[in-house]
């Protein structure tokens, strides 16, 4: 039988997006309680500039830029590299916006023996060099493909090759979660199967993977 992979992006779907963790983010940066208000997905109409996102007329990191400059203005300063706002807002333990239910997965997974792996566009321009060797949670993970290093950006097809490579899988072998429809429109085209990450409903996200791939549910995901 032919090994299966779990493949996930990282931000927002292992991680908590900025989106829910503003209140953290104002202690962390020392802004009063309700200054960050701008809300994604969880309120898309309020957010203009995520929906030129949405509609595709900038980028994700352009619109991860254009808030990390806001930020910076708040505070009086600078900031011209969006790794600035990750690092400053979510200070040095970046275990305390881990999704639990993503730790339940990738637990699960492994255990049925599934090979598991990152697909990110950005995981170390976000969270500094070697950010997966510092999080216990991706030591031991089968492979780590991040376009802060290749320069090649979810959804173009030579993204997912790059993994099934680095897995030495096919990619119908491969179920992909990400929370951008545009990356899962992208791996459905290279051949994976392909969750669309609900960071409003993280649970059923995840169970639907777990179930693609035939691993037994966690109770926190039953």
């Amino acid at each position: 039988m032919t090994p299966q992979a779990l493949v996930l992006d990282f931000g927002g779907v292992v991680s908590r997006t900025l989106f829910e963790t503003h209140e953290l983010s104002e202690a962390a940066l020392g802004l009063a309680p309700g200054t960050l208000t701008w809300r994604g997905p969880f309120d898309p109409a309020s957010d203009e500039l995520w929906r030129e996102m949405q509609a595709g007329r900038i980028s994700e990191r352009d619109y991860w830029l254009e808030r990390t400059r806001e930020v910076g203005r708040l505070l009086g300063e600078d900031w011209n590299r969006m790794e600035t706002l990750v690092q400053r807002a979510r200070g040095a333990d970046i275990a305390t916006v881990i999704r639990p239910e993503a730790t339940a997965a990738i637990a699960a997974a492994r255990a049925a023996g599934c090979r598991l792996a990152v697909l990110s566009n950005e995981l170390d321009l976000f969270y500094g060099a070697g950010f997966a060797q510092r999080l216990p949670l991706l030591q031991g993970f089968d492979a780590i493909v991040d376009a802060s290093y290749t320069g090649i950006l979810k959804p173009d097809p030579r993204a997912y090759r790059a993994c099934t490579d680095a897995l030495a899988l096919p990619a119908a072998a491969c179920v992909f979660v990400d929370d951008q429809a545009r990356n899962i429109t992208g791996a459905a085209a290279a051949g994976m199967r392909a969750v669309e990450f609900d960071v409003r409903q993280p649970a059923a996200s995840y169970r639907r993977a777990l179930e693609w791939l035939g691993v037994p549910l966690p109770p926190l995901l039953q």
